[in-house]
């Protein structure tokens, strides 16, 4: 048994997917635990020419890696099944393990999270993960163990709309949970076993942590290793080549003009709930931050540095470094200062949006 954990450095859109489906490759009888944030994420994976954003399953699901929903995620039901379908269609049959504590997202907390004008300004995917944990921390709590039982469903609902006062449409929402009922590939569980080889998939990145990010423009949860250091898994800690973030919020270097490419296939480029999607000359300042706000990253040495998105910046070899720019003749030297900056023996790159292409970096 071995424990993996990939964990985004920036605020997200790092290549986690990816990373995620490559230790899967390499890794015998994996098990995917997603251990934060829930189905707002937006992890892209291409494997054998089939291109898939999970949100709802883990980012192994491609290679038929199973996947675990840890009690610290949320559950979107409609969404699950949309994105089941869409999988089945492509040939692939999920499986996928959920903790009975798992919060459920309702149309309610969607509805109030897409209207809710504080919410937006600091930034939200749109599909109710705030509002769900907002909702629970006021103990009105609907998790997915309940379910599995008719009546605390319909009273849990009842209580739901009084809390946020107003009426939605539950059509899809009771038909989702029907589904839901003995399926198949979708199962509660209590718990995951430690002894499967587990791959702890991080979600969005270190900088939206709600104890490391910059409040108000932060995630509800923990997306370092907070909910795992007890696991003690083996890091690898992803970032781009360059900095990247979806709407509002603080990001360095945007007045710095550069060459990095736009990837045509970019996940998510713009959306109405989350904002434009923005890039700037990585910062391996807000980097080295990071990682020292978390205890278990910061003190391991059994950690690897995974940089992504090289090939988007083959004419702009250059980041800051306490706030000035370093310039790069190649990619060696590029990847090379970095990783000194940051303390990283080994470093793994890709060039690709496809985990064939990761390979560790010789010097």
């Amino acid at each position: 048994m071995r424990t993996q954990a990939v964990i985004g450095l920036g605020f997200g859109d790092e290549g986690k997917g990816i990373v995620t489906d490559y230790l899967c490759s390499v890794t015998e009888s994996p098990l995917v635990v997603r251990f934060s944030g829930g189905h707002q994420a937006g992890h892209t994976v291409v494997l054998d020419g089939v291109r898939h954003v999970f949100s709802n399953f883990g980012s192994g699901t491609l290679r038929g890696a199973p996947t675990m929903w840890s009690k610290h995620c949320t559950v979107e039901p409609v969404g699950l099944f949309n994105e089941y379908d869409i999988l089945m269609m492509k040939g692939i049959i999920p499986k996928l393990f959920i903790s009975t504590k798992c919060p459920i997202t309702t149309p309610y907390d969607i509805h109030e999270n897409r209207r809710d004008e504080n919410i937006l300004e600091n930034g939200s995917c749109g599909v109710g993960v705030g509002a769900t944990i907002a909702r629970e921390e006021a103990h009105y709590s609907l998790t997915f163990g309940d379910l599995f039982y008719p009546s605390i469903v319909a009273i849990k609902l009842q209580n739901i709309q009084r809390y946020y006062g107003y009426k939605v449409n539950l059509d899809r929402f009771y038909e989702a949970i029907n589904r839901l009922m003995n399926h198949p590939q979708i199962m509660p569980v209590d718990n995951f076993s430690i002894e499967e080889n587990i791959i702890f998939e991080g979600s969005q990145g270190l900088l939206l942590d709600e104890k490391i990010g910059f409040f108000p423009h932060v995630t509800r949860g923990f997306t370092g290793t907070t909910n795992i250091a007890k696991y003690r898994p083996r890091l690898f800690m992803v970032t781009r080549a360059y900095q990247t973030r979806h709407g509002n919020g603080p990001m360095t270097n945007e007045s710095i003009s550069h060459n990095i490419t736009l990837d045509p296939l970019e996940t998510n480029v713009e959306n109405e709930f989350q904002g434009k999607f923005r890039r700037s000359l990585l910062d391996v300042d807000l980097l080295r931050y990071a990682i020292s706000k978390d205890d278990y990253i910061r003190k391991n040495t059994n950690k690897s540095l995974v940089i992504t998105c090289l090939d988007h910046i083959e004419d702009d070899y250059r980041f800051t470094y306490k706030r000035a720019i370093t310039n790069c003749l190649t990619k060696g030297e590029f990847i090379d200062r970095i990783r000194l900056i940051l303390n990283f023996k080994d470093v793994y790159i890709s060039e690709s949006n496809e985990s064939k292409n990761i390979y560790k970096w010789e010097r």
